[in-house]
């Protein structure tokens, strides 16, 4: 596995686990973080504060169905499940985008669209 995968399964790991240090570690200083049409986040701080957003409860179950790789940048496509604050849940199909400098994220780019079966 190269050295760019590895660091962006450590990543998922950290947040299956809700392990902010394994997390951030993966991360440069000025990491960007886009969800487009939600929020922009620059830096670590400002990701560690969405790590565990109150409007969830537990760790999300993230399953990787392909992760790709060229150059700098890594895609994994998969699913996330994750339980609500008012116990219901939330399937979504997602595409991360993680740009990658010198074996750390310094870009993610995440797409996510809510399905109604899980594992779709």
């Amino acid at each position: 596995m190269s050295v760019n995968k590895n660091t962006v399964e450590r990543y998922l790991d950290g947040f299956r686990k809700g392990d902010h240090e394994q997390i951030l570690s993966c991360l440069t200083e000025d990491v960007i973080w886009d969800l487009p049409g939600v929020f922009h986040l620059v830096g670590k701080q400002e990701f560690d504060k969405e790590i565990e957003n109150p409007a969830f409860q537990g760790h999300p179950d993230i399953a990787v169905s392909r992760t790709t790789e060229e150059n700098d940048v890594v895609i994994v496509e998969g699913t996330v499940r994750a339980q609500k604050a008012d116990g219901e849940f939330l399937n979504l199909a997602f595409v991360d985008v993680f740009e990658m400098r010198n074996g750390k994220i310094c870009r993610l780019i995440s797409y996510l669209m809510e399905v109604k079966a899980y594992g779709v």
